[in-house]
């Protein structure tokens, strides 16, 4: 037997906000504690925590320190392109375990910082999402986080 028609067609909402920052924020949290279990992995292990950060699953894949890296900017420029401003920037240095944590506790508080009606009305807006390469590609709002 089929679906209720009652429930055909039926539309589901979700704000551009909590699509974006309501996403990122608890992803990033995940992230931070994954570099604990990383850190204790290491210590157990009597490990260099470095050598863990440089690890790559396949050759050609960043490591892990260029993923949580890639994973923060991500973050930051969407919503900064959403709520039109300017985004924090972090140097490329290479950093350690407890660099990475700061800096993922950086953006979750940036990203929260941000008006969320702002964010919201951001839906139609046209944005342009500038990859490390150079390349740009046009969004809207809703079509970048979507």
């Amino acid at each position: 037997m089929g679906r209720s028609s009652q429930y055909c067609g039926a539309k589901v909402t979700i704000s551009l906000h909590d699509a974006s920052v309501g996403v990122y924020v608890p992803y990033l949290r995940n992230l931070s504690a994954l570099l604990d279990h990383a850190e204790a992995h290491a210590r157990a292990r009597k490990l260099d925590p470095d050598v863990l950060l440089g690890m790559r699953l396949a050759p050609n894949m960043y490591s892990l320190r260029q993923q949580v890296g890639e994973a923060n900017r991500h973050v930051v420029l969407s919503c900064a392109l959403l709520a039109g401003c300017a985004p924090p920037v972090f140097p490329d240095a290479s950093i350690d375990i407890a660099g990475l944590k700061a800096r993922i506790a950086a953006t979750i508080d940036f990203v929260q910082g941000l008006p969320r009606e702002v964010i919201d009305a951001a839906t139609d807006m046209n944005v342009v999402f500038t990859f490390r390469s150079g390349a740009t590609r046009p969004f809207t709002g809703k079509s970048l986080i979507l």
